[in-house]
This record gives structure tokens, sequence and C-alpha cells, in this order.
């Protein structure tokens, strides 16, 4: 059996294979973020279909963190009840869920929050000061908000959870120069920019032990001018690895990166795995496991990633859009790619109010 099947664990949490699906929005929460059964049944259909391990889509901390309509939320205790259904209902089926836990920052729209977004560096446009900048009590409220938020996702059922610091969110922001020109302690140097994540997963830590898989999705480069580099990225993976991170998921990219944003249309052979180089350089430098995400689409790809040694798990989205199954036919020995198309699509589907849902999944 290939080694992407090893059964292996992450402090302490066991896993069938070497296979994640990687959060993303799904766009089927009520309005309130909370779970619904459409939410429930995708999530069911997952860890039916084989993976290893279910990140959830990106669950906002508080409400003026919220990223777009319908997302889940775990902003408040009255929503562990739905999340501790859901949780359960996946542990039925023989899966396991990690929480991804974010806030939107800038990328808050107003009309879903009512107020205007945070940022962390004042910006204007026509003359006119449309954001609000983070203050130092922002900024203790925020790392709270994640506390509280792993709090309830451990009290829910939830596996672990995964801190959302990629692809130009609110911690994103705080690493990239594009967004952060701040002159105190959180700006500057990379130690400073990334004072917040080590601030967030210290309160993370101590909300739900030491026992408890907390991990992080991490830009490896923002790809655009003056953005995060590589060797910042990997200063940040150190530092939270010396402080007692359990895993590394490795993205890239902006919300606003155009062709390189982290989710790419129309990928062809030889562009699968976006990030190869830079996992083959995570790795080296850090003894916590990686998961690798970005643009992969065959099975014979991803056996490869960890048999060479670039990643330690294969993270993957859009294909398990489109064929939520994939992880059990590649074990069954049907290793055809995946039928993705990399359209983006399916996210159409969701802005339309319907939930992402790919419309080829029954041609």
């Amino acid at each position: 059996m290939s080694k992407v099947f090893d059964r292996t664990e992450i402090n302490g949490m066991v896993l069938e294979n070497r296979f994640v699906r990687s959060a993303t929005w799904e766009g089927m929460a009520d309005n309130d973020g909370a779970v619904t059964p459409q939410l429930m049944a995708t999530m069911v259909d997952l860890a039916k279909g084989g993976i290893g391990l279910i990140i959830t889509g990106h669950a906002y901390v508080c409400p003026e963190g919220k990223a777009g309509p319908r997302q889940l939320g775990i902003y408040k205790d009255e929503l562990i009840p739905g999340l501790k259904e859901m949780t359960a209902a996946i542990h039925r089926c023989g899966g396991k869920v990690v929480a991804q836990l974010s806030h939107a920052g800038r990328f808050a729209p107003e009309k879903l929050t009512g107020q205007a977004p945070l940022v962390v560096s004042a910006e204007e446009e026509a003359g006119k000061t449309l954001y609000h900048e983070i203050t130092g009590q922002d900024i203790q409220e925020i790392v709270t908000a994640f506390a509280d938020a792993a709090r309830r996702a451990k009290a829910a059922g939830f596996d672990g959870v995964q801190i959302h610091a990629a692809h130009g969110y609110l911690l994103s922001q705080f690493l990239s120069p594009v967004f952060n020109r701040r002159q105190d302690t959180y700006g500057g140097e990379i130690h400073n920019r990334s004072r917040i994540h080590i601030e967030v997963f210290q309160a993370v830590r101590e909300a739900v032990g030491k026992d408890y898989p907390v991990l992080i999705k991490l830009n490896c480069r923002d790809f655009v001018e003056n953005g995060l580099s590589l060797d910042n990225s990997l200063k940040v993976g150190r530092a939270l690895s010396d402080a007692g991170l359990d895993a590394i998921e490795l993205s890239g990219g902006l919300l606003t990166g155009g062709q390189l944003s982290p989710i790419r249309p129309g990928i062809k052979p030889e562009e699968e795995v976006y990030y190869r180089d830079e996992a083959r350089y995570f790795k080296n430098a850090i003894s916590i496991p990686l998961i690798l995400v970005g643009g992969i689409r065959s099975f014979q790809t991803a056996e490869r990633l960890v048999e060479d040694v670039a990643a330690d798990y294969i993270s993957l989205c859009r294909p398990l859009i489109r064929e939520p199954n994939l992880i059990n036919r590649w074990k069954s020995g049907d290793r055809c790619k995946s039928e993705c198309r990399s359209d983006n699509r399916c996210f159409v589907k969701g802005l339309k109010g319907n939930g992402i849902y790919c419309e080829m999944r029954n041609k």
C-alpha cells in the first residue's frame, strides 16, 4: 500500500491516511453562522469519501471578522450544539475534523458586519478613511476571540483547530508588508509582524491544553510586490514550531493576487503543485508535520510528494468539491487524476446562495 495511505497522528489525533480536505468557504451555514443540514451533509460526504482529515470552511471568530454570506461561525456559545451535532455525524462515519478559525480583517464587508473593516494599517480611498486601524486594545480582543473560538471548538467535539493566517485575511495581513506599515511592536521586522501570531497561538494553546492539536495555515509567499517572502515565512513557521505548534499547512497568494491567487483557474499538468519548491524549503528547516495544498490534482503527484519527503500530508479542496469520494476511488486502485477542471464555477453557485457545488458532478 502506498505511503499516502499510512496511518499517522498529529499530537494524538490519529489519521487513517495522509489526505486532508483543505478549508474553503462553503456558503452553507445560516445567516447567523450556524450549521445547517446542507453543511452537515457535505461534511458527512467528505468523511464517507475516505479523506483522512477534514478542515472546515473558515469559521469567523467574531462578528466583525465575517468574510462572506452564509459563512460558518464559531463566535458565540450558542453555536456549539449545532457544531457538536456536525462533529458527531463526521465521527460516526469514521472521519476526523478540525475547525479553521478566521478573521477576515479588511476583507470583512461592512454590509455583512455593520461596521467599517478592521485594517492593520490606516488606508484611504479618494481622500476618505474607509477602514478602522486596529488598536492595541483591538489586538487583545482579537487574541481573546481566537482563544474563545478554540475553546468552543473543543467543546463541540472537533479533533483540533487550525489558525487561518493565509490568503490575505487578518493574520496574513499582519505578516505582509503590503498591508502592515505599523510603527509599533506589531510592525517592521518579521519578529514584530508575527507577534500577534505567537500571542494567538499561546492563547489558543492555553484554552485547549497541550494534548489538543493546534495547526496553522500559512502563506509561503504572497506572490505580489513587497509581499511576504519565503525567508520571512519560514521564520514565522520556526517560531511557531518552537512555541509548540503541531503542524503547518503551507499555501500561498492573496485573495487580490489575480492569476497567482490561492484558487488559480485552469491547472495544466505541468502546473501541478504551486508550492513544491517552497515546501521542500520548509521541510528541510522544520521538525513538525507539513501539510501541502495548492494545485495537486493527481494521485501520482501526491504520492511523489510524500515519498520525496516534500510534504507529510496532501491537502485538496476543489477536487473534493467535484468528487467527495476521490480518496476512496484512489484507494480502490482507480488512480486516474481528479476530474476537477479548476474553473472555479463551483464558487459561483455559492455566491448565488446555494452553497458551493460542482455542476459537473452528476453529468
